[in-house]
């Protein structure tokens, strides 16, 4: 039985990740920041784990990671993100939420694969895979503005090609999604993606990834990002 463990999972598509792939007889380790208000999460059927982790708090992750020392964890999957402030546009810039933004988005994904490598290492599957945004695109930022979240999603990138260099000796996979436009709360009612169909989109993609693809940005239908 392979294991997956999801922060943010309480809702969206970290909630549909923890649907599906239980659904499908996975073990899941799902995270999120208060597991008591988790109703959706914690109605789920299956074999489920839910944990309480604020990726924002680094001290709780290192704890989260000692509770789950002995675990081999096929897939790590940093799905927990924020927006930010929707005022980002050029002089409306929030600095000190977009510290926290990036904490959040990019610090926090870095910080989960330095705890998790080695339960990611013991694993089948060896895959980490984060989410990102097409947004974070600098070859196709053709409107500007949003700032914050554009920021925090290209630096997250990088982290990922880093990451893809620095674990291959391990013999660990690492990319990023771009999730589509999904009705999430992030999203919003009027995005054009169905949360289960970019979840099966992107497990499709992570289904079929080899070590060659290592480092690279897809999007849920499994199309080429341009950084």
């Amino acid at each position: 039985m392979p294991t997956v463990l999801i922060t943010g999972a309480n809702r969206g598509l970290g909630l549909e990740f923890a649907r599906q792939y239980a659904a499908d007889d996975w073990k899941v380790l799902a995270t999120c920041r208060e597991p008591q208000s988790a109703d959706a999460l914690n109605a789920l059927s299956g074999n489920i784990q839910v944990l309480p982790l604020d990726v924002s708090d680094f001290l709780a992750i290192e704890t989260v990671a000692r509770i789950l020392s002995v675990e081999k964890i096929d897939l790590l999957l940093n799905n927990a993100g924020v927006i930010g402030p929707h005022e980002s546009n050029f002089g409306e810039t929030n600095y000190d939420a977009w510290a926290e933004v990036l904490r959040i988005n990019s610090q926090a994904p870095l910080k989960m694969a330095e705890c998790f490598v080695e339960q990611v290492a013991g694993s089948d599957r060896k895959q980490i895979v984060s989410i990102s945004s097409r947004l974070g695109s600098i070859a196709e930022n053709d409107d500007g503005g949003q700032y914050t979240y554009r920021t925090s999603k290209a630096a997250l990138n990088m982290v990922n090609k880093s990451l893809s260099i620095d674990l291959a000796d391990k013999g660990i996979t690492t990319v990023v999604l771009h999730p589509g436009w999904a009705k999430t709360d992030m999203g919003g009612p009027n995005a054009a993606v169905e949360p289960v169909d970019s979840v099966t989109g992107m497990r499709s993609v992570i289904d079929q990834l080899t070590i060659a693809e290592s480092g690279q940005f897809f999007s849920f239908d499994g199309t080429d990002i341009d950084w």
